[in-house]
């Protein structure tokens, strides 16, 4: 039977792009197929108050692996929190950055830790209403001894050296203590100034003379090199996908409610909001990137 010549030309193009397909994949083993016609992009939310890096960073990696997302969006909307817990984010951010396109999305508020995080991303969006920066470090320590005393409580401790059990808030800090906390602080804020100048491939002098503390505007951040574009979330996707190489609509890839790491983010994400609420309450200790202080951790 002789072939229409319509179909044998539409056999040939079919066959063409199977090969092209084919050979990118042997090319670039990472490449799946449905790459050549749309994209993948991750998005990784990161709400309130920063407490543990786990889940987020078991998250990004696993992000990071996986070759059918081309590129991740972390979005924040927080003021930050623990020091240490900002960094280990931070240098995963900076890990996965140098493997696909990483783009930070700033909502209504990512300042200190939550800038800190996001100063490793490739490229970081935000509107120029947000409230960032806060580069700083603070600790809180109460001193409740004269309520205690009205009380008629007495606390004894007994230490093995002079600087052991500083910060307890039965009796103020001595000068002796003030004076290391205070050199724990500075070499934290180094770290953070450090950070934030490596990320942003800035000065570090230049970092330095904006991190007193103060927060910005998105759009004064964008004047001062701490934000590359002003724009909403859409705008975040649409760098991220021109970054990636994305053709067409993206496919985003939001938080699973069935279950999985999408699943445990979230759980994470409202334990860490009622300990944030408990600590408004008590006591905070330890080192902090946090903006806003409330009235009990100012």
């Amino acid at each position: 039977m002789k072939k229409h010549p319509l179909a044998l030309a539409i056999g040939v193009c079919a066959l063409i792009v199977a090969l092209f397909g084919g050979a990118l994949v042997i090319i670039k083993p990472g490449l799946r197929p449905q790459a050549l016609f749309g994209g993948k992009i991750a998005v990784l939310p990161v709400n309130g108050l920063i407490e543990s890096s786990q889940v987020f960073n078991e998250t990004l990696i696993r992000l990071r692996r996986d070759s059918s997302i081309q590129a991740i969006i972390i979005r924040v909307d927080s003021g930050g929190g623990g020091a240490a817990a900002s960094q280990e984010m931070y240098m995963e951010v900076a890990r996965t950055a140098k493997v696909k396109p990483v783009v930070g999305s700033m909502g209504g508020v990512a300042a200190s830790g939550g800038y800190y995080l996001l100063a490793a991303c490739n490229k970081i969006v935000a509107a120029p209403a947000t409230v960032t920066g806060s580069i700083g470090v603070i600790s809180t320590i109460p001193d409740m001894q004269k309520l205690l005393g009205k009380l008629g409580i007495k606390v004894q401790i007994l230490r093995s050296g002079r600087l052991k059990g500083a910060g307890i808030p039965t009796r103020p800090l001595s000068e002796a203590e003030k004076a290391n906390l205070q050199e724990l602080i500075d070499q934290t804020y180094h770290q953070f100034v450090s950070d934030v100048a490596k990320g942003r491939q800035m000065p570090y002098d230049k970092v330095k003379a904006l991190a007193d503390g103060g927060v910005f505007t998105g759009a004064k951040a964008k004047q001062l090199g701490l934000v590359d574009e002003l724009g909403n979330f859409q705008d975040a996707v649409k760098l991220a996908a021109r970054l990636a190489h994305i053709k067409g609509e993206p496919t985003l890839v939001w938080p699973d409610k069935k279950g999985g790491f999408w699943s445990e983010l979230l759980r994470e994400q409202v334990r860490l909001f009622l300990k944030d609420l408990a600590a408004e309450l008590g006591v905070r200790t330890g080192l902090a990137f946090r903006w806003p202080a409330s009235p009990l951790n100012p």
